[in-house]
């Protein structure tokens, strides 16, 4: 008799693929240094996205809860409550979230965020950070996020008018950084657009900020579309 041959892969080859193509995040060679990565040359960028965050999410009072979905190892979701924030998080990624569940001692769940498995209103704001560029149906995400978040939604996310933008393509040139192969890098004025088809008919309002500017620069924060990281606000009003 032929025994067929049982995988211990925490991930079948089968199952690597997201959206229909392939995903660093299903990759143990990559998720297994994530948090490495931010412990290190990222720390400093990692700092002034928290400080960009916290500005936009504290503005708004309402939001006392909060879901972060794209969470990854919850690098993010386990900083929200240092600014009084009650977070869970959600990711596609088991290997991400088998990290998670050590670091995180909030709930986390697995599932698609074009299906987020959650009743309307269920979190005061929901959030995107370094993840809303995976998603090859934005406006459907977006609308997922109105539906479960009852009152704001924080994206933060790397910014197509950036001079690391071609210096990331580049590197994929040569079969480097495969971390933003299947990235959108959008600008503020893009992704509003795209908000404003996700939302048409709602009663909100947006608010954004860039930073991810060189250290030797004069300001690290700015209103200009110009920079490494932006964040934005959506505040819904209705």
């Amino acid at each position: 008799m032929e025994l067929q041959k049982f995988s211990t892969d925490l991930i079948p080859l089968e199952q690597q693929n997201w959206q229909g193509r392939p995903e660093w995040f299903f990759n143990r060679e990559h998720t297994d240094t994530y948090e490495q990565w931010y412990e290190g040359r990222y720390k400093r960028a990692e700092v002034w996205q928290k400080k960009v965050m916290e500005q936009l999410v504290s503005a708004d009072s309402r939001v006392k809860t909060l879901l972060e979905f794209g969470c990854g190892t919850g690098r993010f979701t386990r900083w929200w409550e240092q600014i009084g924030i009650e977070a869970s998080g959600g990711d596609i990624s088991p290997l991400m979230l088998s990290q998670a569940r050590h670091l995180f001692k909030g709930d986390l769940v697995m599932a698609d965020s074009h299906h987020m498995p959650f009743k309307d209103n269920t979190f005061d704001a929901l959030a995107f950070i370094t993840t809303f560029e995976y998603y090859k149906d934005p406006v459907k995400v977006i609308r997922e996020a109105a539906r479960v978040a009852k009152h704001g939604i924080a994206m933060g996310m790397m910014n197509r008018y950036s001079p690391k933008v071609a210096r990331r393509r580049m590197q994929e040139l040569f079969g480097k950084n495969p971390f933003y192969l299947t990235a959108t890098f959008y600008s503020p004025k893009k992704l509003i657009e795209i908000i404003d088809t996700a939302l048409e008919g709602r009663q909100y309002s947006v608010r954004w900020t860039c930073t991810g500017l060189p250290k030797w620069f004069p300001v690290q924060q700015w209103s200009l579309p110009f920079g490494d990281f932006f964040g934005l606000y959506i505040e819904l009003k209705d």
